[in-house]
């Protein structure tokens, strides 16, 4: 899956909605304007995620009330399929494309019924073959996220996958930290994985702000995903960590300039610099008043702009010649005024 213009942005909602549409709506609506290719959320059947216990990650915990359980927090954050249908519905219509990552086999038999172009595998799921299989069987292209991962993992995840007779896959290198540390990104990982598996691999970020992944599109990356809320003081577990609507925008932006300066590797002068290149390089102008039929000695040479005259590389072939007319001090030296 590639963006018609490039790199493909994914807006990650997620759960940013706090458990209502409307909410879930106004994130579509801000991945709209933002200028993101995607909107993405996340679909789940709580009771079949969680166990009763499970406790709260340590960023969840700091976000949130910190004695209720994993289980109490998701079913809070959960929407259920009529929700789903209603969104996806609404990203049509708005013109966006509606994605979101499914946690159970029920999450994915209903996002195959609402017509997800690609499933979005989440990190926390590379080693759930079971559920990969059961993806993979559903014949849609697989972006799968790769944190907290190693390299053989995701071989293993690859090749369930690739079992199935799916070879469409996509790679997000990923750090599962919320915020991610900036020295634990390890962007080379990209290059890594794109050699080792020969699949496009993207990046899903979860540092705080736009720098790394920008960084990212420089360094290849085919694709970017986000976390963005309506407001990072609002209550919930990934807020904080996401950007806002107008960070977004920004982000979008970005990606796109460095699309546009990345270009075609090929070296050569643009237009802008044609144009310049008479003005700020050099030739070869008379250093002295050089009279007719006098021979030319390295003394009586000098190299100034502009650049419209003899290149300065063509000095030997100018010295020792004789001039056809007198040569005036600081005026350019013609070919055609040479014998």
């Amino acid at each position: 899956m590639t963006a018609a213009n490039g790199v493909f942005i994914i807006a990650e909602a997620g759960v940013n909605h706090n458990g209502s549409v409307k909410i879930a709506k106004k994130l579509v609506d801000a991945a709209v304007a933002a200028g993101a290719d995607a909107v993405k959320f996340q679909t789940f059947n709580t009771e079949l995620v969680v166990s009763r216990d499970t406790p709260k990650a340590e960023y969840q915990k700091k976000a949130t009330d910190k004695d209720e359980t994993q289980l109490e927090m998701l079913k809070g954050l959960e929407l259920n399929a009529d929700d789903f249908k209603q969104l996806a519905n609404y990203a049509r219509k708005k013109n966006i494309i509606f994605l979101s990552s499914p946690f159970d086999k029920k999450s994915v038999d209903l996002l195959d019924e609402i017509g997800v172009p690609s499933f979005k595998v989440a990190s926390g799921e590379i080693t759930n073959l079971p559920l990969l299989k059961y993806i993979a069987g559903k014949g849609r292209p697989v972006i799968l996220s790769t944190g907290m991962s190693s390299l053989e993992e995701v071989e293993e995840a690859i090749k369930v996958i690739k079992d199935e007779g799916l070879k469409n896959i996509v790679l997000l290198h990923c750090v599962t930290s919320y915020p991610a540390k900036i020295e634990d990104v390890n962007l080379k990982t990209m290059q890594t994985m794109k050699s080792a598996f020969k699949l496009p691999v993207g990046f899903s970020d979860h540092t705080m702000g736009i720098t790394i992944p920008i960084a990212a599109v420089a360094q290849g990356a085919c694709m970017i995903e986000k976390h963005f809320t309506l407001g990072r003081n609002l209550p919930g577990p990934d807020h904080k960590a996401s950007l806002e609507p107008g960070e977004l925008k920004e982000l979008v932006k970005a990606i796109r300039d460095v699309e546009k300066a990345l270009g075609d590797g090929i070296k050569r002068p643009t237009k802008g610099e044609e144009r310049n290149k008479e003005i700020v390089r050099k030739s070869i102008i008379a250093k002295v008043d050089i009279p007719k039929g006098l021979k030319i000695s390295k003394e009586m040479l000098d190299i100034k702009r502009p650049g419209t005259g003899i290149e300065p590389k063509f000095l030997n072939k100018v010295m020792g010649k004789r001039t056809r007319r007198d040569t005036k001090k600081d005026t350019l030296i013609e070919f055609k005024d040479l014998k």
